[in-house]
């Protein structure tokens, strides 16, 4: 059995698809896999959870991992998947702050690089896609506080220089999704993506597996 703890925010849950998203996508492509070869079994967790952070997920991410492994056979793969830094990087227009301060951040990629190494077989970070700053600056649904550009890509950066630092495998979505002509059109409300979005990071998420053997 493989098993598949995906931790995030609001993308990873799915807003915004009617088809759930892009991890319930990959879960339902890996039930048809596992029913076209009954050798092959696969588990699918979606942990994400709307308007986390990495202190959010580094606070739940334990407790929860080992409620998904209690029954977990000696042996089995456990594959950990992280998403996070779009909304650590969310900035108040009026104290100056960030909601998690980018040296902070940093420090919390690493501890969840250390306890997901602990627990997994194999861990992967998901990189951020690019928003419409357009849309989100100010933040309709989030008083005084925006999401800019700038500090998307930033902190997104920080994440993949720390995986590359600890040879954990990153997916770069934020380029790929960047090279997409008026990627903006991908984004329902200038940060979650559309059912297209979510298709276009489920392929991208699917084919790095594919291609990496993990699936």
């Amino acid at each position: 059995m493989t098993l598949f703890l995906v931790f995030g925010t609001s993308t990873t849950y799915g807003a915004w698809d009617l088809e759930g998203g892009w991890v319930q996508r990959l879960r339902k492509y890996l039930d048809q896999k596992q029913f076209n070869d009954q050798g092959l079994y696969y588990v699918v967790y979606n942990l994400g959870i709307s308007g986390d952070t990495s202190e959010g997920i580094l606070e739940r991410f334990e407790f929860e991992t080992k409620q998904r492994l209690a029954l977990k056979d000696e042996g089995e793969e456990v594959i950990i998947m992280i998403c996070v830094g779009v909304n650590d990087s969310i900035y108040n227009n009026k104290t100056k702050k960030h909601q998690v301060e980018l040296n902070k951040y940093a420090l919390n990629v690493e501890k969840l690089i250390h306890l997901a190494k602990k627990y997994g077989t194999k861990v992967v970070f998901v990189g951020n896609k690019p928003i419409d700053e357009s849309k989100v600056d100010p933040i309709p649904w989030l008083k005084d506080c925006s999401y800019k550009e700038v500090f998307v890509e930033q902190y997104d950066n920080k994440v993949a220089e720390i995986c590359k630092k600890n040879k954990i495998p990153f997916i770069d979505m934020y380029h790929l999704f960047n090279k997409k002509p008026n990627y903006q059109k991908l984004l329902t409300d200038g940060v979650h993506p559309s059912t297209e979005g979510h298709k276009m990071i489920y392929e991208i998420v699917r084919d790095f597996l594919i291609n990496e053997k993990i699936i």
